[in-house]
């Protein structure tokens, strides 16, 4: 699942026109003679694994080839079918969070899937006992050649698990642990509301509050973002347990696999978040010298944008802007979309870019993979989900008619095309990390940016349109640097307190008002800040993924210079471009870059992205001016 970071949510008058999701193709039911016969298969076919893995892996090298490609053929047929499975399951979950159903049946995949989790560890224990002839077999087998990334990476995974017998249990336990807590947040942050309207008696859930972070009227944005507060407030009690509980779990077994080992220089007040960012780097497929170059690309930017937020408060009249003004649209771009309005232009942009994608983009907004409409019960931000059984994408998204509504449709789109790309290589070669896979989602965020800049220069609205579209670019590179850098900031402290002790609601609301003032500085009030964005994110609550954050800058700057390469090849790019997204799941993020021309650990690479940033913000500064 690939995950955005908007939180939208559909007003009531746009709500009965959007669509939700069609997912017949995939299974008509849980009931379904399909679905129930995919569940019984995994278990079967799980359980035949294991036993395939019972004896150690050959000595002689063409009997441990053979050995070699017909495992990891099998981990791949058995993977497809829990991925298609928990797809589902998840999809009519997060539709709706009170589906009793929904909820039983991803433990019955869960419970279902442990013996392939045990297969993979075992297979990587056995690749361990045969590393030095695998690794021989390595440089000269063609048969397994297409597997050989998959095989060295996880040669490098073994290095970083337990026992089979702990990662056993710790895989049984997960179920009632980390995931559980992460359903919790899920489940609390979906259903979570405030009293909006006293005489009425209407309410309003966080995620329709949130909504109203777009509003024109700075009352009401205002009134939103202290009824959301509120709301935050009445269940920040269970939210900080599950976020306690999702740490806590990733801390214990971060120890337990070793990724302290080589830490032996990190001071102790910082070893909890060092063990986690280890973690991410290997999971994200960067080297420490990327991330740390990144980290500092990062906080360079942040007087550019205290800069721009600067120039947005004397837009909306203010002294400084409040967190409640971030997303508070200017000039003209604060139309509303249609839906159909927004599927056609993302269609022909994607289309003016390659042909095959803008294809790719009709076909899944006439096939109805895309669920838009946001409604109480569904989980707010948007996500891309694949079904590797059929080839096929879904999309949740909460579309509420801004351009950022479209923005997050073709983002999330973007995480589509590129499993479509990848739907024929097989699971082995079609695993890519975060940072890659935001890479390609922003790029198809840019792609339509880019033609309604276009169309704007074409004179059809003019310059507050210009000034609307700039701005709402800039809003977004600020979430995508300045706030992500807050939540990387936050995550750091959180997991070494944590190691310490369990922290209160108080506390987190505490490191969060911290990260926001060290990474927003003088661009916001110091007095209206968020201090629960630790409970309105959802990537905080992933105990597999820790710092899902960093990969969003990753992949905007990484998008960024693939822009400026197509702006100077035209449409042969489109042909570089599809091939760059087909190796991401075979290559590291510097081995990707590299065939892309850049190099992920100088500090040039980022800087040119940072400055396509700023020249932005020169020509938003000179429009603000003449619209003052």
């Amino acid at each position: 699942m690939a995950a955005g970071f908007s939180s939208q949510a559909a007003g009531p008058d746009t709500e009965t026109a959007l669509p939700r999701w069609n997912l017949d193709s995939i299974y008509l039911s849980f009931d379904s003679s399909e679905y129930r016969e995919d569940l019984k298969l995994l278990e079967e076919r799980a359980a035949a694994l294991l036993k395939q893995l019972e004896p150690p892996f050959p000595q002689e090298p063409s009997a441990l080839e053979e050995a070699l490609s017909t495992l990891i053929r099998a981990l791949e047929d058995t993977g497809d079918i829990a991925e298609n499975l928990t797809a589902y399951a998840e999809a009519v979950y997060t539709a709706d969070t009170r589906n009793s159903r929904a909820l039983a049946e991803i433990n019955a995949i869960e419970s279902a899937a442990l013996s392939r989790k045990k297969a993979e560890v075992i297979f990587r224990s056995r690749l361990a006992e045969r590393r030095d002839t695998v690794r021989i077999l390595l440089e000269t087998s063609t048969v397994l050649e297409p597997y050989a990334f998959f095989i060295r990476e996880s040669l490098a995974k073994a290095a970083f698990q337990m026992s089979g017998e702990m990662e056993d249990l710790a895989n049984d336990l997960s179920r009632s642990g980390g995931d559980a807590w992460s359903r919790l947040h899920e489940a609390v942050s979906s259903t979570a509301w405030a009293l909006w309207d006293p005489v009425t008696g209407e309410r309003k859930t966080v995620i329709a509050l949130r909504d109203l972070a777009h509003n024109p009227d700075r009352t009401i944005r205002e009134r939103a973002y202290r009824a959301e507060l509120e709301a935050w407030k009445n269940v920040e009690i269970p939210l900080a347990a599950a976020l306690n509980g999702v740490k806590g779990v990733s801390i214990t077994l971060d120890v337990r696999r070793g990724w302290g080992n080589g830490g032996a220089d990190t001071p102790a007040g910082v070893f909890a978040s060092h063990m986690a960012l280890r973690k991410s780097g290997f999971q994200s497929r960067v080297g420490e010298k990327t991330l740390q170059v990144l980290i500092a690309a990062l906080e360079s930017a942040l007087p550019l944008f205290r800069r721009y937020l600067k120039v947005k408060a004397a837009l909306l009249g203010v002294e400084s802007c409040a967190f409640y003004d971030l997303f508070a649209p200017v000039g003209s771009a604060d139309r509303k979309w249609t839906w159909e309005q927004s599927a056609q232009f993302i269609a022909d942009r994607f289309g003016a870019f390659d042909p095959s994608m803008g294809a790719f983009a009709r076909r899944a907004f006439a096939l109805s993979w895309i669920d838009a409409q946001g409604r109480e019960g569904k989980v707010g931000g948007a996500y891309c989900t694949g079904f590797p059984l059929k080839g096929e994408s879904r999309i949740l998204c909460n579309f509420e008619g801004s351009f950022d509504s479209v923005s997050t449709v073709a983002h999330e789109l973007g995480h589509a095309w590129h499993h479509e790309l990848l739907k024929d290589l097989g699971r082995s070669r079609s695993h890519y990390p975060m940072t890659l896979a935001e890479t390609a989602s922003i790029f198809a965020e840019t792609i339509v940016l880019e033609g309604a800049l276009t169309k704007s220069v074409a004179g059809q609205p003019g310059d507050r349109e210009r000034l609307g579209l700039i701005e709402g670019n800039l809003k977004d590179s600020c979430q995508v640097i300045v706030d992500i850098l807050s939540r990387f900031y936050f995550e750091q402290e959180v997991f070494n307190r944590r190691a310490k002790a369990e922290l209160s609601p108080e506390e987190f609301c505490g490191i969060m008002l911290d990260a926001q003032q060290k990474t927003y500085g003088e661009g916001l009030a110091a007095e209206l800040l968020h201090p629960y964005m630790w409970a309105v994110k959802s990537h905080y609550y992933s105990p597999g993924l820790a710092f899902y954050n960093y990969p969003y800058a990753f992949g905007l700057l990484f998008s960024l210079g693939l822009y400026a390469r197509y702006e100077r090849e035209g449409a042969a790019f489109a042909a570089s471009y599809r091939n760059l997204l087909r190796l991401t799941g075979q290559a590291s993020a510097e081995e990707v870059a590299r065939s892309a021309g850049f190099n992920l650990e100088g500090e040039d690479f980022w800087q040119g992205g940072i400055a396509v940033i700023a020249k932005r913000l020169d020509e938003f500064e000179q429009l603000a001016k003449n619209a003052l």
